[in-house]
């Protein structure tokens, strides 16, 4: 299982530190977690299924896929298969811009905020 929480941090672009965090370990512990040094605890098997909606049959032995759908992800792809091509290919290059600007937003959104403030002596 160890590979596998390995997998699941690095296919969700997390830190170790990061996905630690959500986890309520420490840095320390999913690294010694992550290298097989320290075994995963059922507790944090079961906050790792909730937390990041992982299959836990793919979890525990590597069947079906890495994360349960979603509602939305299931109505989605309901709605989708019932539009024509020319729509899904519509839909899709749609979606892709929604995600370039999100992605733009939530750049904006982290960047530190400059001061406008002139600083006299």
């Amino acid at each position: 299982m160890k590979e596998r929480l390995r997998d699941v941090r690095k296919k969700l672009g997390m830190s170790q530190t990061e996905f630690a965090q959500k986890l309520g370990l420490t840095q320390t512990s999913l690294s010694m977690i992550e290298s097989g040094k320290t075994k995963l605890t059922e507790k944090n098997v079961r906050l790792l299924l909730v937390t990041f909606n992982v299959n836990e049959k793919w979890f525990r032995n590597g069947q079906g896929e890495m994360f349960n759908s979603t509602l939305y992800e299931d109505e989605f792809r309901d709605v989708f298969l019932k539009l024509e091509p020319e729509t899904q290919e519509y839909l899709l290059t749609m979606a892709k811009e929604l995600h370039v600007t999100q992605q733009k937003l939530m750049k904006r959104l982290r960047r530190p905020k400059r001061s406008n403030a002139v600083l006299t002596e």
